[in-house]
């Protein structure tokens, strides 16, 4: 999924979605530990989904920060 389609999210799905691929990527992980994996390249896919996501969470909880008058974080 692109950035630009998971900033169309709402922020309780992209808390579930955050979630459902940490696990996915958990499963992953076992699954390459005990050589049942056949594509390796999907935990990299993953770990990439993961940090999109997490990164237009931070964009949406600073954007609001901003909105409420919080200033900038340092």
């Amino acid at each position: 999924m692109r950035a630009k389609e998971i900033r169309e999210r709402t922020a309780e799905e992209l808390e579930r979605m955050l979630s459902e691929n940490k696990s996915q990527l958990f499963q992953m992980r076992l699954k390459n530990a005990t050589h049942q994996l056949t594509d390796t390249s999907d935990i990299k896919k993953a770990r990439r989904e993961i940090a999109r996501i997490q990164t237009v969470i931070r964009e949406q909880a600073k954007k609001a920060a901003t909105l409420n008058g919080e200033g900038e974080e340092k």
